[in-house]
């Protein structure tokens, strides 16, 4: 899904395909109103790819525990993390991409 629908995967900034996929977090300010940050707009395809793997990735918690285990301590809902989860898939997709090299786990 990632290939089919993301050509730029390997060739952007970590940044710019987290918005491309639609995972990039937007402000909601209007004046002196600071709210929360919000996901949206992007290619949903891949937004919703990305989501069913960072569920499976949550689960197994192998590379992501360290993540999930100080996203959990500072309180953050369930959302949050899978959505961080997608991000940082997407983000090490995209430089395994970029490097030519394979997922090695830490």
């Amino acid at each position: 899904t990632l290939m089919a629908h993301m050509p730029e995967l390997g060739d952007s900034s970590p940044g710019g395909m987290a918005a491309l996929a639609g995972l990039a977090p937007f402000n909601a300010d209007s004046g002196i109103h600071r709210g929360q940050r919000h996901i949206r707009g992007g290619r949903k395809r891949v937004r919703d790819a990305l989501y069913m793997a960072a569920l499976v990735a949550y689960r197994l918690k192998s590379p992501f525990a360290r993540m999930v285990q100080a996203m959990q301590a500072k309180g953050k809902p369930f959302k949050v993390m899978i959505i961080a989860i997608a991000r940082k898939l997407l983000v090490i997709a995209n430089a395994m991409l970029r490097d030519k090299t394979t997922f090695q786990a830490a």
